[in-house]
């Protein structure tokens, strides 16, 4: 049978992760904003390590953040991934401008479009998401609330973009 590492072992994950998590981002914070004012690190500290115990004594907030610390690990990565394919593509930064390769907006629009698209497969393809359940999922029965609520969204979206645009352009 495969044996964990210590950094898998139970107590570092649900209470010296979290609580190193909280207690830095905790005083990371107090320290950006001088809260408790200027030159006090180690009431900064010693708040931020009351906070941090506090945290890893309640099992809910704990298991939110343990779920967002994932999505976020998993985000990073799409990010990475499609920023790492621009690079590929057009060996320059994403900017665009004369320093892009893709003089070409329209292009440049299409190459990140099918960028965003293939990692968007690749992504259901690592998570397991067939092509069935994506059409199932969209076209399935019992679809109607979901294409009814897309449709709300996308009306509204669409109303908001060209009051937007009318504002900004003076109109």
């Amino acid at each position: 049978m495969a044996e964990g590492t210590i950094l898998q072992h139970p107590i570092a994950q649900n209470f010296i992760y979290p609580f190193l998590l909280i207690f830095f981002i905790v005083f990371a914070v107090l320290e950006k904003t001088k809260a408790l004012g200027e030159g006090k690190k180690q009431l900064n500290a010693l708040i931020s390590f009351v906070i941090g115990l506090i945290f890893v004594s309640a099992v809910s907030p704990k298991m939110v953040v343990q779920d967002m610390i994932l999505f976020l690990t998993v985000a990073i990565i799409v990010t990475f991934v499609i920023l790492l394919l621009w690079g590929f593509v057009s060996g320059k930064e994403l900017k665009g401008g004369e320093n892009s390769i893709i003089e070409n907006t329209t292009l440049r629009k299409w190459v990140v479009a099918v960028i965003i698209i293939a990692v968007v497969i690749a992504l259901l393809s690592s998570l397991g998401v067939s092509g069935a359940g994506v059409i199932g999922f969209l076209f399935g029965p019992g679809t109607a609330t979901f294409w009814t609520n897309f449709l709300f969204v996308a009306v509204i979206a669409i109303a908001l973009a060209i009051v937007l645009s009318k504002g900004k352009n003076g109109g």
